[in-house]
């Protein structure tokens, strides 16, 4: 094997992992609240400890590698992910667990910057395409094919088993670092510390008010004072970028009115997609009554249509931009308004209708929402606009993932069973169907706009 043959093999090996972990957490989650005897406020943060920290050290992880070195980077991430999905294997109790997800986020986010920096610094021309090409279809096969490898091993093993196998894949690629190539960090960047904490402070206190405001009440002191000092925090963080000379992020792009329709069309489909890759397992498992394995299969529904419908994606992207993105959030959405015909004797024919939607919509922009957002800008803002791009789209997901899980907790009393759950399951449904409608609509004139102000220009 040539060495960027084997470049690519050890990074896509470690990104695999990625995917791997979100949805494995998903289906461990009924397993662990019953072993280790927690409720379901402590057992979200298994969840969104991980999201919250991926989302809010991504771009920090970037700036890193670009400063540090990005094998260095590379392999510190690897490491740190290695270390806690481990301990999450090993953990005996709840805070341990949560702690090492949370360490486990931190290396995800690191590990996707530094590889996805090493493949662009390692293969140009064509060959970058193919890399990058190659890096979409094994994270879609990870979201796909996820709920069902880790279903597979609650049934036959249990739920620590979904983290032990990514700690044994980051092991194997943590043996394979140093024979990656050395890439140097870029002279005279700098990082931005300000931002990057504020923003990160920002995201993890807002989680912290979403998560716990159902069991302290949401007119706690804690939940409001939370809230007031997330909202300050980002009030902080847009003053910061906008006087720093190397920002985090360039929020200018925000006014780029494309790539604004195409982030914000990315955000609202992952805004109906991961919430029910988390909670619908215990759904099934609790009260449709499937073994582990079983919901896992039955989500192939939801994640294969990433992995079959990019090209069709990207061809219908050829002939119109708009028609594709806004087509993509309105089939999401209409997916999670039929979620109201699920109940407890559901088949997987009766769910077919709504999880082939919202996975459509989500398939037809795996990846080509990515290159759409990315060439709507000037070359030399391309970076900065995937990390922004990227970052925005996790933090969307991280705090739909909590609110969600808030609106679950309230709805069905505090007790993801039985008819309380059905009920609150339709509600978040219909809820979320309701702004990707909208966001359709925004994402279509925002788009329209942008194609008027090309030809005047």
């Amino acid at each position: 094997m040539n060495r960027n043959a084997l470049t690519l093999t050890t990074v896509l090996l470690a990104l695999v992992t990625v995917p791997l972990t979100i949805t494995g957490a998903a289906v461990a989650l009924p397993g662990l609240q019953d072993d280790l005897g927690v409720g379901l406020a402590a057992a979200q943060w298994v969840v969104n400890g991980y999201n919250a920290c991926f989302a809010g050290f991504l771009t920090f992880g970037g700036s890193l590698a670009d400063l540090l070195g990005r094998r260095r980077m590379f392999a510190a991430g690897v490491a740190l992910f290695c270390a806690g999905s481990l301990t999450c294997a090993l953990a005996g109790d709840i805070t341990l667990l949560t702690a090492a997800r949370a360490l486990a986020g931190v290396g995800a986010a690191a590990t996707t910057a530094a590889g996805s920096s090493i493949l662009a610094a390692t293969f140009d021309g064509p060959a970058r395409a193919r890399a990058f090409g190659l890096l979409g279809t094994v994270l879609g096969a990870g979201l796909a094919f996820g709920p069902t490898v880790s279903g597979a091993l609650v049934t036959a093993v249990d739920w620590r088993a979904v983290f032990a196998v990514p700690a044994t894949l980051s092991g194997l690629v943590l043996l394979l670092c140093p024979l990656l190539p050395r890439l140097a960090g870029v002279k005279g960047r700098r990082i931005d510390w300000a931002g990057g904490t504020l923003f990160t402070a920002a995201l993890m206190l807002l989680i912290f008010v979403l998560v716990e405001a159902p069991s302290l009440g949401f007119a706690d002191p804690a939940v409001l004072g939370g809230l007031a000092v997330a909202l300050g925090l980002g009030a902080a963080f847009v003053v910061v970028e906008r006087r720093t000379a190397d920002p985090m992020f360039d929020l200018g792009l925000v006014t780029n009115r494309p790539f604004a329709a195409f982030s914000l069309a990315a955000g609202v489909l992952m805004v109906v997609m991961v919430p029910l890759l988390v909670y619908l397992p215990s759904y099934l498992i609790a009260v449709v009554g499937l073994e582990a394995g079983e919901a896992g299969s039955w989500l192939l529904m939801l994640t294969v249509p990433s992995i079959v419908l990019p090209p069709a994606g990207a061809a219908i992207a050829r002939r119109s931009r708009a028609a594709l993105v806004g087509g993509a959030v309105v089939l999401s959405g209409a997916g999670a308004a039929l979620l109201v015909t699920v109940g407890a004797d559901s088949t997987p024919w009766q769910l077919a209708g709504p999880l082939l939607l919202i996975g459509a919509g989500v398939g037809l922009t795996t990846g080509v929402v990515d290159g759409l957002a990315v060439s709507s800008v000037r070359t030399e803002q391309a970076g900065t606009a995937a990390g922004l791009f990227n970052t925005a789209r996790l933090a969307t997901e991280t705090v739909a993932l909590a609110v969600v899980g808030t609106a679950l907790a309230v709805l069905s009393g505090g007790r993801l069973e039985g008819a309380g759950f059905t009920a609150a399951l339709h509600t978040v449904g219909a809820a979320l169907g309701a702004p990707a409608a909208v966001a359709a609509v925004i994402v279509l004139l925002l788009l329209r706009g942008g194609a008027q102000r090309a030809r005047q220009r």
